[in-house]
């Protein structure tokens, strides 16, 4: 048997960046769809927004320099004119000193005023004179024309996935369309003699199939639309078939099992019989048998068949790889917290080491979860995992340690 030669998690990347320039495509769709889109083109704004100077408070509009010094025992006495109306344009404005309109939350400002007085520190004397007891600078209580949004400002940068946030800013803008990638299709094959469907009557000796509904799952979270091909079993040319019909229909292919080098693992001969095998081996625990391909010009993933070293390398690399074609960064927030125990590893592989949280004495503490290789514990307790870098030995008890989501 071959010993795999294998590359770092940044080699392999890297080798991805240089083989596979595909960028998606582009296509257009209502704002009421684009929900975790990635957007395609920066969105600049077509208007001011304001396009006119609004009150932030109920008041009166006035020109700041005609309540200058005012106070509750010497009030600025104002001459009022009416009541801007919402939703109305202002054709009134204050022509005199010492004017003043009554405006509403959000009301336009009628033209001459530049702040508006809270209704709180007026008082009205009778039905033309307003006291106010408070002097308002300029601006105060006004957002300005333009002053959240300018007109040919990028909002919204290239790259972006939708949240309601942006999708409120785009409705606000007059977007009712926006320009986003299409959505990367991806084939799933999951190999075995072993393995049966997750409703199929199990035998002694068979396991049920996890890792499809794994991957369709992670799939679907990343934004992408998952093509299942089924359950082939041990048999190069039923898995070869397979494999060229999901290339004519999928921008790249997932192969779950098969990835070590065993007399049944058909992957890497399949793959070879059409393309070429890339990577055969990630410096990586759990996942280090990983294959990587390139068939017809598309990448080709032979995932590990453990489900936890099938969720680790689709995270750190197919992930990677998906965000890269969509020309999205995707920006993670670690949970930080103190490792529980010492633990130690072999030096020169990275580990992505499953943990669960724990909230002790108002310390969040993470603790491993252990299991051996084929136990598909560890990925059905763990809340998260730890990157362990491939030059450290191991984690102290109260190391501080970033804690990433699966």
């Amino acid at each position: 048997m071959d010993l795999f030669k294998v590359l770092t998690i940044d080699e392999t990347r890297k080798l991805i960046d240089d083989k596979f320039s595909k960028i998606m495509g582009s296509e257009t769709v209502s704002i009421l769809e684009c929900t975790g889109r990635i957007l395609y083109n920066n969105i600049k704004s077509k208007e001011n927004v304001p396009d006119f100077r609004r009150s932030t408070v109920d008041g009166y509009a006035v020109y700041s320099r005609d309540v200058f010094g005012a106070s509750e025992t010497i009030p600025s006495m104002l001459d009022y004119k009416g009541e801007v109306l919402m939703g109305q344009e202002v054709q009134e404005e204050i022509n005199f000193p010492g004017e003043c309109f009554y405006v509403p939350t959000g009301g336009m400002l009628p033209k001459g005023a530049d702040s508006v007085v809270m209704i709180e520190y007026t008082d009205k004397l009778d039905d033309n004179i307003i006291l106010a007891s408070k002097p308002s600078a300029p601006l105060e209580n006004v957002i300005d024309i333009g002053e959240d949004i300018k007109v040919d400002e990028v909002v919204i940068k290239k790259g972006t996935k939708l949240r309601a946030y942006e999708i409120g800013v785009l409705s606000s803008l007059g977007y009712s369309v926006v320009e986003v990638y299409k959505k990367p299709v991806i084939g799933i094959i999951s190999t075995g003699d072993e393995i049966v469907d997750c409703d199929d009557e199990k035998k002694i000796g068979q396991i049920r199939d996890i890792n499809t509904y794994l991957l369709y799952s992670l799939i679907i979270e990343s934004g992408c639309i998952p093509i299942k091909f089924g359950l082939i079993k041990d048999d190069y040319n039923m898995l070869k078939n397979t494999f060229k019909d999901a290339l004519s229909k999928c921008d790249m292919v997932l192969m779950s099992g098969g990835s070590s080098v065993g007399k049944k693992d058909h992957t890497v001969n399949v793959i070879n019989s059409i393309g070429e095998i890339l990577v055969h081996g990630i410096s990586v625990k759990p996942g280090k048998p990983t294959i990587i391909g390139k068939a017809e010009n598309k990448i080709v993933f032979g995932l590990p068949g453990h489900p936890l070293a099938c969720a680790v390398i689709f995270k750190s690399i197919v992930k990677n790889y998906i965000d890269k074609i969509m020309e999205y960064s995707d920006i993670s927030y670690p949970v930080e917290s103190k490792f529980e125990i010492n633990y130690h590893k072999a030096k020169g592989r990275e580990e992505y080491l499953p943990v669960t949280l724990h909230m002790i004495n108002g310390e969040m503490i993470s603790k491993p979860v252990f299991g051996k290789s084929g136990l598909i514990t560890g990925f059905s307790k763990a809340w998260g995992y730890v990157r362990i870098d491939r030059n450290e030995e191991g984690l102290k008890e109260g190391q501080k340690v970033s804690v990433n989501k699966f």
